[in-house]
């Protein structure tokens, strides 16, 4: 039995390079024992942690042996851009063919000039929802607001994330989570009492906080009693410094946000409040506090962050934010099929090949026409400004986070707002594409050959059908990144007794 505790003992850091060992055990991290999905043994994960600049050697061995969950898996590095390293995004049949039972995969990738907050987790049907799930920072030596704060490690970490009794394939997309977990602690009505995470920090210090939204479904407002929020990251981009009292935060977002520690010393509530299901609570509690329960506190959040006030520390390149500037400007229509409930884009159920799509490309014996999954496959050419809105009034379970891999993206439209910001609108790689009478537009440049998968990340709809594959700049596809070992994964994976194409 493993049962795991709060962010006190949540310091395991693991990289640049490293084993990832993704294997079965029993976890009770609400009071609940079941079966999960481990990456190196804790849940969540080892954060894998480097400097801008270095090169990620991870090596994946997969464990797993628990058939009542997928025992294949792959590992998707989620905000990395993976220039020239196609092949190491991890996104099952679009890259990649999972990774078989006793068999490992090294990935191997420099983010470049990519720094902030990241996370990594299974992109193999919905077996991230079963605990493999893991942070994914990289620090950066000439940070602007390096000089905002005094203390940024493992302890500053916080991570939100649904929980379910049941094994993923077992879990309905309209079920409501068992629990939210805080650091990988929680607790469900009617359960064990279970100890609250409990964050640790010193009287007046200044901490940059990164925190991480892991979950498979819901939204969190996330607020700390009687403290402002000074956000500066979104998605691993450097905003201007915003003050808010509470942040809503989508699936596969992150945020940075410095915390000053000038408040009494004493314990306080960090909430965690979900669009569906229970909250959650964790304590931050100061050196020198008893170790006691914060008293109950009411405090009320009247500034609450809206994400049309986020905007880039640096400028965007100016072709981007023209307001006619647009090559290409692409219309999603989220919708659901009224036989089997699954879901469509613009009209068409997103299924994954046999075949991983960058195989396809790079085997070039295969008409634009013929790919698959057909009409799934956006083909878009190099270096031109792509212009992308939502019409989401047909798909239930709004609203739906949308993640963009390869690329950063400007959100010209957000939820909520009618205003278009060709100025200096945020950059991201995961945005909420909002309720009924949201027009929410992106726009990003086209300028990484491969095929990078768009989907919501509320894992239930991506696995019924909610993406598209842009195949960008295909022509260009083997010059950019010549395909090595990723192409032996297939073999082995097709030789199983069963395959699970999700």
């Amino acid at each position: 039995l493993c049962v795991l505790t709060g962010l006190q003992s949540y310091a395991v850091t693991i990289g640049p390079v490293a084993d990832l060992v993704i294997a079965n055990a029993q976890v009770s991290p609400d009071g609940f024992i079941k079966s999960a999905v481990l990456a190196s043994g804790t849940l969540p994960g080892p954060i894998i942690t480097g400097q801008k600049g270095d090169t990620f050697k991870i090596n994946v061995i997969n464990h797993l042996n628990d058939e009542t969950m997928l025992t294949s898996t792959s590992i998707h590095w989620h905000g990395l851009f993976q220039r020239h390293s196609n092949q190491m995004d991890g996104a099952a049949f679009v890259t990649q063919c999972p990774i078989s039972p006793g068999h490992s995969f090294l990935y191997e990738f420099n983010a470049g000039e990519q720094v902030g907050t990241y996370w990594y987790h299974s992109h193999y049907g919905v077996q991230y929802c079963d605990g493999l799930r893991g942070a994914l920072i990289i620090y950066d030596p000439q940070d602007p607001y390096r000089f905002l704060y005094d203390i940024d490690d493992e302890s500053t970490v916080i991570t939100l994330m649904d929980w379910y009794h049941v094994p993923s394939p077992q879990v309905q997309r309209q079920v409501v989570p068992d629990s939210v977990l805080i650091n990988g602690v929680g607790s469900y009505p009617g359960g064990p009492d279970t100890p609250y995470a409990i964050i640790n920090v010193q009287p007046y210090k200044r901490y940059r906080f990164r925190l991480l939204n892991m979950a498979c479904k819901p939204n969190y407002v996330f607020s700390i009693d009687d403290h402002k929020l000074i956000i500066i990251e979104a998605d691993g981009q450097y905003v201007e410094p915003l003050v808010v009292d509470s942040i809503q935060i989508y699936a596969a977002q992150r945020y940075s946000f410095i915390l000053e520690t000038n408040r009494p010393v004493d314990n306080y509530w960090v909430h965690a409040v979900p669009n569906l299901g229970i909250s959650s609570m964790a304590i931050l509690r100061y050196a020198g506090s008893p170790d006691a329960d914060p008293e109950i506190r009411l405090t009320p959040n009247p500034v609450a962050l809206q994400e049309p006030d986020l905007h880039p520390l640096y400028p965007s390149l100016p072709m981007l934010l023209q307001e006619d500037g647009a090559a290409i400007k692409l219309t999603i229509v989220l919708a659901q099929n009224e036989t089997n409930f699954n879901f469509l884009v613009n009209g068409v159920q997103y299924t994954s090949p046999t075949i991983p799509v960058l195989l396809q490309l790079l085997n070039g014996d295969v008409s634009t026409s013929e790919m698959a999954p057909n009409g799934s496959i956006y083909f878009l050419p190099r270096n031109r400004v792509i212009e992308i809105s939502w019409i989401p009034d047909l798909a239930p379970g709004r609203p739906h986070p949308f993640h963009l891999h390869g690329h950063k993206f400007a959100v010209i439209r957000s939820a909520g707002s009618s205003r278009y910001n060709y100025i200096n609108p945020v950059l991201r790689d995961t945005v909420n594409t909002g309720f009924l009478g949201d027009y929410v537009t992106i726009r990003f440049i086209t300028d990484n050959p491969g095929p990078w998968l768009l989907h919501c990340h509320i894992d239930w709809h991506l696995y019924s059908g909610m993406a598209l594959v842009f195949a960008e700049a295909s022509q260009d596809v083997a010059a950019s990144q010549p395909l090595n070992s990723s192409k032996q994964l297939c073999p082995i994976y097709y030789s199983l007794p069963q395959q699970n194409f999700s």
